[in-house]
This record gives structure tokens, C-alpha cells and sequence, in this order.
């Protein structure tokens, strides 16, 4: 199989994958990814590896996931995000503001204004409420000022957060 034939297979596998964890089949969701990685690593399958995982509720394997993407293309922001939600969910919200600062910063990420909802969230929880009233504020200035009629979001089903009992999105 030529490395074109592999990558193309990973993004079959890659696909089938999303379909399953929309369907919340999470074992067979997580089969695929697995079997997509293997065939050729993409730091979106690793972070949607870790996404499934937190479905499941194995947050450490999920953050795991999230360092592997990381790894892959530290450029892609959503594993920064994820790992800063997966946080929040343990209730390490100290630990979860440099991973969700990041994801700030990250050259290539969408949807742009989920880790400052995030931090919103968790400022809201710690009562720092001036600075989640500016993380809310840039929030919904990027979500109001970007318009993508093709854009695709990251994650669009969001569990319960422990954090203030919110939900934070990934």
C-alpha cells in the first residue's frame, strides 16, 4: 500500500470513527480510532481518541491522548483545550489555566472561543469574576466575528463540568 493509500485509509477509518462516537458507540468509536492511528498518526485522531475516552469517563487516558496529539502537530490547538476541560472535569482548575491559555495561543484551532468559555467557567467557579467577565467578553466577540459557513466544530457534544456545575465545551 502506497503511504497515499495509508493516509487515505487512516481518514476512511478516521471518519467511520466520528459516525460511531456521534452514535455514542464508544468501544467501536475508539477501535477505529485506534486502528486510524496505526495506519497513519494524525493529531485529530489522537485528540477525538481522547474525546471518545472522556465519554467513558477515563480522563487520565484521555489527557494521555491529548499529549500524543500534541506531540504530532503542537500547532493544532484543540488537545490543548481538551486536556485544560478534562482538568476542570478532576477538579484541578489551577492545572487546567496554562493548558487552556495555550489553546488560546494555538495557531491552528476551532472553534477559536471554546477555551475562553472555558476559562470563564472555571474563573467563575474560583469567584474571579472580573476575569471571567473578560473571558466571556472575548468569547463571544470571536464567536460573533467570525463567520465560517463551512467551518466544522471541534466537539459539539459537551459534558458536565464538576466546575460550578457548567458545561464545559471541547
Amino acid at each position: 500500500m502506497t503511504s497515499e493509500e495509508t493516509r487515505h485509509r487512516a481518514e476512511m477509518l478516521f471518519a467511520e470513527a466520528l459516525r460511531e462516537q456521534q452514535a455514542e458507540r464508544y468501544d467501536t468509536a475508539i477501535d477505529l480510532y485506534q486502528r486510524s492511528i496505526a495506519a497513519f498518526p494524525t493529531a485529530e485522531a489522537h485528540t477525538f481518541l481522547g474525546w471518545a475516552y472522556s465519554f467513558q469517563g477515563r480522563f487520565d487516558e484521555a489527557i494521555a491522548e491529548c499529549h500524543r496529539a500534541i506531540s504530532v502537530d503542537p500547532s493544532f490547538g484543540n488537545p490543548y483545550n481538551d486536556i485544560g476541560s478534562y482538568l476542570m472535569k478532576q477538579g484541578k482548575l489551577e492545572d487546567a489555566i496554562p493548558w487552556l491559555e495555550r489553546a488560546k495561543a494555538a495557531p491552528r484551532y476551532e472553534p477559536r472561543h471554546y477555551p475562553y468559555l472555558n476559562l470563564a467557567r472555571l474563573y467563575l467557579a474560583q469567584g474571579r469574576f472580573e476575569d471571567a467577565r473578560r473571558e466571556f467578553s472575548q468569547a463571544q466577540f470571536l464567536e460573533e466575528s467570525l463567520i465560517r459557513p463551512h467551518a466544522t466544530h471541534h466537539h459539539e457534544r459537551s459534558a458536565q463540568a464538576e466546575a460550578g456545575g457548567e458545561e464545559s465545551v471541547h
